[in-house]
């Protein structure tokens, strides 16, 4: 399928119900599948695969494997985008949804390294099926954003941009519920067993109902106005290093914090808060399941202020919202220690806090970072910005907090250094960077 074949004469527009719809489930999907195996990560791999006398190695072995789809995730964003920028943002939104789905419906048929004859091939299949999660995602993100900012009306690019963005509470939510809803319907023995297999299979029906929404869809204006004045990169990859290189390492610093914040406040947290108050390096002590619906009352905060950010970020501006934003993560940084020593009240304080403010920054970034760049070169380049970040921001952050947390002998205070030290960073280019609320969206071509 060529770019001039997508093109239509009448320019057939989504209505603004389907764009919302399509944008938030996809995303909602492709987050439930993440998480899933981020839960999993936690509570369930470690033994199941990465089997070790020091149960702090296997956690770290499993959070490696965790990572792997991070890495994947900026081949994703070549892959997906150059489509995405050549062939039309539909199609491509299509294919980065199965590919994600297929890739974990197949986690929850591997056999475990406990089989005999898998103890190598069990974890190393896993390694290929995380890796393909994060071609999908990598491909995701950017597409669902430009869906629903190049769809949007003028001046509520910001606020149309939330509800994709709003996929990722909504994909954690779901994934931690079901993991808790199966410890209920079952013994523990049981869930090791096959309990744990249900959420990655459950992942095939999603699937299905997510490519329903999506195909019925019609090709954004601005794709369809580049490919009318013959504008299409004929290379996109080379095209946005050559033309938007300096946009690219804008966006990839501007979403780190939020990354950092947002693993630390999940992937971390759930290791901190169910580890034992004896063990070795002592955690929290809340039993898993408690814990869990403690993450999914902060998660609630985190949906409702992605929301809220919209909004703020029409009236203020992108930049000089986040500015703000990301100066209260800093601070937000100094917070844990004693908020997490003030038992139940203070640790939910934390979890509120923490969620409330991943809102705040996550919200206005599927329009800020697509805003960065060329229509041309847009998929292809805010979803290296935010994939790129993942890398730096993300695949490496629940390694460090656990070694700094290992570290202090327990204590999470270099944990909140570094996010405070990650804030900066991104402070700082934000400084460096333009407010891209009043750009001429469909029509910056170059």
């Amino acid at each position: 399928m060529s770019a001039s074949q997508t093109a239509t004469t009448d320019k057939p527009l989504n209505s603004p119900r389907k764009v919302i719809l399509a944008s938030l489930i996809g995303t909602s999907i492709e987050f439930y599948d993440f998480y899933v195996y981020a839960t999993a990560a936690v509570l369930v791999f470690p033994a199941l695969f990465f089997a070790a006398e020091n149960e702090t190695t296997s956690l770290l072995a499993s959070f490696a494997v965790f990572g792997v789809a991070f890495v994947a995730r900026p081949l994703g964003s070549i892959i997906f985008g150059h489509f995405g920028d050549r062939v039309g943002r539909k199609g491509t939104l299509v294919a980065s949804l199965l590919t994600m789905g297929i890739a974990t419906t197949l986690i929850g048929v591997l056999p475990t390294a406990h089989v005999a004859g898998w103890e190598i091939l069990a974890p190393t299949l896993l390694v290929i099926m995380r890796f393909g999660q994060g071609l999908g995602l990598g491909g995701e993100w950017s597409g669902a954003a430009l869906l629903a900012t190049e769809n949007a009306p003028k001046g509520k690019r910001a606020i149309f941009g939330t509800f994709p963005q709003l996929g990722a509470p909504i994909g954690f939510i779901l994934a931690n519920t079901v993991f808790i809803l199966i410890s209920y319907a079952m013994t523990e023995e049981q869930f090791f067993s096959w309990g744990w297999r249900i959420p990655f299979l459950a992942s095939a029906a999603l699937v299905i109902v997510g490519l329903w929404v999506r195909i019925s869809l019609f090709e954004t204006p601005s794709f369809t106005r580049m490919v009318e004045k013959e504008a299409v990169a004929k290379v996109p990859l080379a095209r946005v290093f050559k033309t938007a290189w300096k946009p690219l390492i804008q966006g990839t610093f501007i979403m780190f914090a939020t990354y950092v914040l947002f693993y630390l406040m999940t992937t971390f947290t759930l290791t901190f808060g169910t580890t034992s108050t004896d063990a070795d390096v002592a955690g929290l002590g809340y039993e898993r399941t408690n814990f869990l619906w403690m993450l999914i009352f902060g998660v609630v905060f985190f949906g409702i202020f992605t929301l809220i950010a919209g909004p703020l970020a029409e009236k203020q501006g992108r930049r000089k919202m986040l500015m703000w934003v990301t100066a209260l993560i800093a601070l937000f940084g100094f917070l844990w220690v004693p908020l997490f020593g003030g038992g139940f009240i203070g640790t939910m304080a934390m979890l509120t806090i923490g969620f409330t403010l991943m809102g705040l920054t996550f919200g206005p970034m599927a329009a800020y970072l697509p805003e960065l760049f060329p229509a041309n070169v847009r998929y292809t380049g805010s979803a290296i910005s935010y994939n790129v970040s993942s890398i730096i921001g993300a695949a490496i952050a629940p390694f460090i907090a656990v070694a700094l947390w290992t570290a202090g002998g327990g204590s999470t205070f270099w944990v909140g250094v570094y996010l405070a030290g990650a804030a900066l960073v991104t402070l700082l280019a934000l400084v460096l960077t333009h407010d891209t609320k009043d750009i001429d969206y469909e029509g910056n071509l170059e």
